[in-house]
């Protein structure tokens, strides 16, 4: 996900230098690691300066006219895109780029639920995985927290894959940006689940 305006940042954070590119680079960077079959990226504010900027070969670019909306519509916007025999996604945010591809491959490898969610040591955290049964819901998200909210609402199995180390920085404002430059120790995230459930062996 990478369509949003930036408004705690103040300018695109999509295109931000990060070690000798952007940090949307960074973050594709690592989800080529991951060899997903389909690739797929939303854009929505300052499309086109991102397009300019980031490389975005072996990527499916989504448009996501409601970005303004929150992070749900990018979602849904991905979705139309995703192909027809894929078994699930992994959600990643475009503003991560501490994501590990092993990290990813643990989460695929592990995940037995509808829905997963990576363990970290301080935290719950992207990235996450949805099965396709859970598609559905999924297209009717609607906010910047629409994804946690499903997480949390009790209705469906979530299950937690430990990784190892804390959650990566994600960023928001430009304290997140100075402490990744820096190499800080990330926050601790503050989307999460509202309870521990206990996880499911794969």
């Amino acid at each position: 996900m990478a369509a949003g305006a930036s408004r705690r940042l103040g300018q695109p954070k999509q295109i931000l230098p990060y070690r000798g590119a952007t940090l949307l680079d960074a973050t594709l960077s690592a989800a080529r690691g991951c060899q997903f079959d389909q690739l797929l990226v939303a854009l929505g504010a300052a499309s086109e300066q991102v397009r300019s900027a980031v490389d975005l070969g072996v990527v499916e670019v989504v448009e996501n006219s409601e970005y303004s909306t929150g992070c749900g519509s990018s979602i849904g916007a991905a979705l139309s895109g995703v192909d027809v025999r894929a078994e699930g996604l992994v959600l990643l945010l475009g503003d991560q780029p501490g994501i590990s591809p092993r990290a990813v491959a643990r989460l695929i490898a592990d995940a037995s639920s509808p829905m997963a969610v990576c363990r970290y040591e301080n935290s719950l955290g992207h990235p996450l995985w949805f099965r396709r049964d859970m598609f559905a819901e999924l297209s009717h998200l609607h906010g910047d927290k629409a994804v946690w909210k499903l997480l949390n609402s009790g209705l469906y199995d979530v299950q937690e894959v430990s990784v190892p180390g804390p959650v990566p920085v994600d960023v928001d404002t430009w304290q997140d940006y100075e402490a990744l430059l820096a190499g800080d120790q990330p926050r601790t995230s503050d989307h999460h689940l509202g309870h521990d459930r206990s996880r499911t062996q794969a």
